[in-house]
Order: structure tokens, then sequence, then C-alpha cells
């Protein structure tokens, strides 16, 4: 059946494969908020991002980690659905069973497969076998983000502080693979 089908039909199915063999990402946990965000949380395979001297580089890290926010279909009118969450402070606070542990901001970063997200690349405070807990937490940026009239009256505050924390996780898979 296979040498029946035609050559670009065959390219396209592998190109299918390969990609989403390259973009494989650890679903660490997803959560719905007020008003109307969703947030997905992933460790993803290690990358390098630019500009180069302000991000661990690729060959001393061992994931990415990321957290996705976007207006959900709840989101308050205007929101445009799927669009980008922006002026949130995040920190990953990763902890092994050893008690090792690390904070690390989630900056904004770039990319074709997820656009705009808040991401940094890590290296573990552990060894890629350990166990792994990791509390997300998430902060409206308060000296920048400015909230009109209409916003205040109707929803109240931009967010409140949200944590979330996610045991038993290994990271071992991940940390292998990469994205090139």
């Amino acid at each position: 059946m296979i040498d029946r089908l035609p050559v670009s039909i065959l390219l396209l199915i592998a190109f299918l494969v390969s990609f989403s063999l390259l973009s494989e990402e650890m679903i660490i946990g997803k959560e719905s908020i007020s008003p109307g965000i969703n947030i997905v949380f992933e460790a993803a395979p290690k990358d390098t991002v630019f500009p180069l001297d302000s991000f661990l580089s690729e060959s001393e890290t061992e994931i990415h980690i990321e957290m996705l926010a976007n207006w959900s279909e709840d989101a308050p009118e205007g929101s445009p659905v799927g669009g980008f969450i922006a002026y949130l402070d995040v920190f990953a606070i990763i902890s092994n069973d050893l008690g090792d542990s690390l904070k690390v901001n989630l900056s904004p970063h770039l990319n074709l497969s997820d656009n705009f997200h808040y991401a940094q690349n890590i290296k573990l405070p552990g060894s890629i076998d350990d166990t792994y807990e990791i509390t997300f937490e998430i902060y409206p940026s308060k000296d920048t983000l400015g909230i009109h009239y209409d916003w205040k009256s109707s929803i109240g505050s931009f967010l409140p502080v949200y944590k979330f924390t996610y045991k038993n996780l290994n990271f071992k898979k991940i940390s292998l693979m990469t994205r090139r």
C-alpha cells in the first residue's frame, strides 16, 4: 500500500513525524484561572535563546521550563481568545528529594511553536535522575501595568497571586532530548 502513495504524501508524513519528535514537550500541568486565562506549564528540550549573553547557554542547560498564558473563551470582553497574557512576573521554584533547590524567573520568550510564552533555560539543582517538585508563582507586574477605570470597575484587579505545585516529576527523558 505504501509503495502506491505519491512521493509528496510520503514526504509530508515523514515531515510531520519528524517535527512532532523534535517538538515534544512534557506537560507539567494545566490550569484555568480568573479572569479567563488558560495556563500550561511545560518542560521542553533545551534550546539556544538569544541574546546569548542574557540566557544560560544550551550546552549548560538541561531543560527549558515554560509557562504558556493565553486568554480563554471565558475572558473579559475585548480579550482576544488565544492571545498572550503579558505583564506577568513568573517564578519557578524547583526542588529535588534531597533538598537541593533553584528559583528562576521565567521571562517572555518568542518562538515559532508557542509564539509568546514565559520561559527559561535551566540546569536542574540535582541529577537528571532525581524526582522533582516545582512550584510556579504568578504575580501581576505591578510597576508596569496600568489598569483603566472600566476594567477596575468591572473586573477588579488584573490578577491575584497564584501558586501551583506539582510533585513527583522526572525530567530525564526531556533533558536527554534535543531540538536539532
